[in-house]
This record gives C-alpha cells, sequence and structure tokens, in this order.
C-alpha cells in the first residue's frame, strides 16, 4: 500500500541518505551537506516555497520522497519547456525518489507515481495536468511515468540535473481525468 506524508524537517537525515544513496544520486545528483539540503528543502518545510514535500510510505515504511508543485511557480522553468511543450496555466509537475533500494524494479515507482496523481488532483482541483520531463537515459523513471498512464509528450533539450548527461530529455504528460 502507497501513502504519503508531510515531510518534516527532522526527516531531512533521512532524505540526505536517500541522496547518497548511488542509483539516487546518479539522476538526482544533488549536495548533501546539511547546508545545501536545509537550503533546497528547509523552504518548502517553512511553507515560504509552494513545493509540497512528502514522504512516501511502502506498507507504512518510509521508502521516497514526491515534491509536487505548479509549473507557474517556477516561471524559468516554463521557459524552459516552452520549446517543446505549451505548458497550461495551473499545470503541476512532479519529482520523486525511490531512496531504498530493495523496493525498486517491483513496479513500487508507476505505483508511487500513480498515487501521486491522485493525491495531486485532490489538493489542486483546478490543475489541467501533470507535466513531468525527465532525462532520456533515466529510462526506469520515464517508464515508470507511462504504467502511471502518463503520454509522451514532446523530445528535446533541456538542463540536465547532472551535468554529465547530454540534454535529451522526455516530457510525459497525463491529463486530469
Amino acid at each position: 500500500m502507497i501513502d504519503f506524508r508531510p515531510m518534516a524537517r527532522a526527516d531531512l537525515p533521512l532524505l540526505q541518505r536517500w541522496l547518497r544513496e548511488p542509483l539516487v544520486a546518479r539522476w538526482w545528483h544533488h549536495d548533501t551537506s546539511d547546508a545545501a539540503v536545509e537550503r533546497d528543502f528547509g523552504p518548502a518545510l517553512d511553507g515560504t516555497d509552494p513545493t509540497a514535500l512528502r514522504v512516501v510510505q511502502l506498507d507504512g515504511r518510509d521508502v521516497g520522497l514526491v515534491q509536487r508543485y505548479r509549473l507557474d511557480a517556477y516561471p524559468e522553468y516554463v521557459a524552459e519547456l516552452a520549446p517543446l511543450l505549451d505548458v497550461p496555466p495551473g499545470a503541476l509537475s512532479i519529482d520523486y525518489l525511490l531512496g531504498e533500494p530493495d523496493v525498486r524494479g517491483r513496479g513500487v515507482g508507476a505505483a508511487v507515481v500513480a498515487a501521486a496523481a491522485e493525491e495531486a488532483w485532490r489538493a489542486h482541483p483546478d490543475a489541467p495536468c501533470l507535466v513531468v520531463p525527465v532525462a532520456l537515459g533515466n529510462e526506469a523513471s520515464w517508464r515508470a511515468l507511462r504504467r502511471a498512464g502518463f503520454r509522451l509528450a514532446a523530445t528535446g533539450p533541456m538542463v540536465p540535473d547532472n551535468p554529465v548527461d547530454p540534454p535529451d530529455h522526455v516530457v510525459h504528460v497525463l491529463d486530469r481525468p
């Protein structure tokens, strides 16, 4: 069973551990120092950043993170997507990770994405769709999106999270049911 709970500041050490896990580090490429994790996630925890942070729970066990946000809260992101896709007003996006290696490769990612979409529709009844760009090389991630019902909407260059990656991205969309 997939569930979500709001992330708390006390969860930051857990998030650091997940961000240091090799497969997560490969795609998120995030500075995991105390200062960097506080800088990047603290404002959302304090409510000064519009990103909603949720700890993913699988059968009551904390296993990952989903962050959800309105794309128009980040105009620079909408501008980066604009050459690839018309982003409708009110569109949402999610980022996700499974930090516990033993839960990967069993369909949990797709279940998390589908559950996160359901939660997004409830939290944002006016949102027309979810738009999720993924580095082309992160095949497990974009396959989870497709298994969760997202469709490939665009391909093209975007700045990768990890500078070792080429700019090739696939953008997936899930329209409100």
